[in-house]
């Protein structure tokens, strides 16, 4: 098998159920980063399986140039309605996976523009410090510069405006959000009209660990998109579905974009997923213009991806499992608490987030906010503190400026217990010294 990394040794998963995982050797790990902000109805839950098995029995698969099936029918239907009223007559496009949907958004983003006779626009604005996925298009419009790095020769590039991060604010968060929503203003008014859209995490994933924007600023940046006619793409790969308290994280702020995508925790890892939730009127320009959408997959709504994410979905709602995330949630709320008694730690320089998305930040000075060289790898080394002590987390570097900068990122399962969450957080703690005495 071609790893993720040869300079490692990974063990071998064998089981999972609600929280917990066991490799071969039998031994067990609470998996506190929902592998990668996957896994939310947590892991060996039958129902879903079951509707796998019926799904696969009566009909593997067709491809969707000759078919469409009933579960990828009711599925969209379902999924639409998750996605709450201003999505009513909508359309949902199913992949298999985050980096596919990006994908596949980009390029119905410039196809409704040269629909509605703006052929001139093709340009997709993004913002630094963001991850949008593996393929060379969604990497085009990543600012994650470290996987960027070794493919830019291969990626068009376009205009990215600053990220609010407010641990690191470039404003001192004085009337930062606004300030952050000016860069767009300035970049699409000098786009010469050749701005599509722009795309963004409401709340940023693994790249940045969970930071969560002013309070004004995602309401300012729809504005913006629409007074230039350009489309607003919500990327909800990690950040929707409940991960982060509502259904979609551009829910709390009142915001509705054009586009939504999201994968992980719509089939909970169960099987490849990923979905582009259309709003009605990119719809009716595709629909009442050519007709077709000029792309497409071999395994779109695959049948057997399409009972797995309708099961979990049903799962998702019969366990309130996103109020069970929300701050006010049994999950929600015990997982705040105990990561944030980690500030007391003189490793620990910032901890935030929503819901069961967050990012621990590391540093080797607190007044000053230095982050720990990067060859020392520290975030690194407390996650494999961390395994040892048999607790899943997800470090990551380049929270600072794309290279230096330390964090994890954490997002267990919504059926997480109390218990469960206040003895991780303990094997944390315990992790994070360790790899501070180095």
């Amino acid at each position: 098998m071609f790893r993720r990394s040869f300079s490692k040794t990974f063990p071998t998963a064998v089981r999972g159920d609600g929280a917990l995982l066991w490799d071969s050797e039998g031994k067990q790990y609470l998996d506190f980063s929902g592998s990668a902000a996957v896994n939310l109805i947590g892991h060996g839950v039958s129902e879903v399986v079951d509707a796998m098995s019926e799904q696969a029995r009566a009909l593997e698969f067709v491809h969707t140039s000759q078919f469409t099936t009933p579960v990828a029918e009711e599925y969209a239907r379902e999924l639409l309605e998750f996605a709450g009223e201003n999505f009513r007559g909508g359309a949902v496009f199913f992949t298999c996976g985050g980096s596919e949907a990006v994908e596949s958004a980009l390029k119905l983003a410039r196809q409704y523009q040269v629909e509605s006779g703006q052929k001139q626009r093709f340009q997709i604005f993004s913002r630094r410090q963001s991850y949008h996925g593996a393929t060379l298009g969604a990497l085009a419009v990543s600012g994650n510069a470290r996987r960027r790095q070794t493919y830019l020769p291969m990626v068009r590039e376009f205009e990215q405006v600053s990220l609010p991060y407010c641990y690191r604010c470039r404003y001192e968060c004085k009337n930062c959000g606004q300030q952050y929503a000016a860069e767009l203003e300035v970049a699409l008014a000098s786009s010469k009209g050749e701005a599509a859209a722009f795309i963004l995490e409401p709340v940023s994933g693994a790249t940045l660990g969970a930071a969560v924007p002013p309070q004004d600023y995602l309401q300012q940046i729809a504005t913006i998109c629409r007074h230039h006619g350009v489309l607003l793409i919500a990327d909800e790969v990690m950040t929707g579905m409940g991960r982060t308290g509502s259904n979609f994280a551009v829910e709390h702020w009142g915001v509705v974009p054009d586009i939504i995508v999201t994968a992980k925790g719509l089939s909970s890892g169960y099987a490849p997923l990923g979905a582009v939730i259309a709003s009605a009127r990119v719809v009716d320009a595709i629909a009442n213009g050519s007709g077709n959408f000029t792309h497409g997959f071999t395994y779109n709504a695959h049948p057997i991806s399409m009972a797995a994410g309708r099961a979990v979905l049903r799962r998702i709602r019969e366990h309130k499992l996103v109020q069970a995330a929300s701050e006010q949630g049994t999950a929600g709320t015990a997982l705040k608490s105990a990561l944030e008694g980690l500030r007391d730690l003189p490793a620990v320089g910032d901890v935030r987030g929503l819901g069961l998305l967050w990012g621990v930040e590391f540093v080797g000075d607190k007044k000053t906010k230095q982050p720990f060289p990067m060859e020392r790898n520290f975030a690194g080394r407390v996650g494999q503190a961390a395994a040892a002590r048999g607790v899943l987390v997800y470090p990551m570097q380049g929270c600072v400026d794309g290279y230096a900068g330390d964090h994890l990122l954490i997002a267990p399962p919504a059926v997480i217990s109390q218990d469960q969450i206040s003895w991780a957080v303990e094997q944390m703690r315990e992790a994070i010294r360790r790899a501070a005495a180095v």
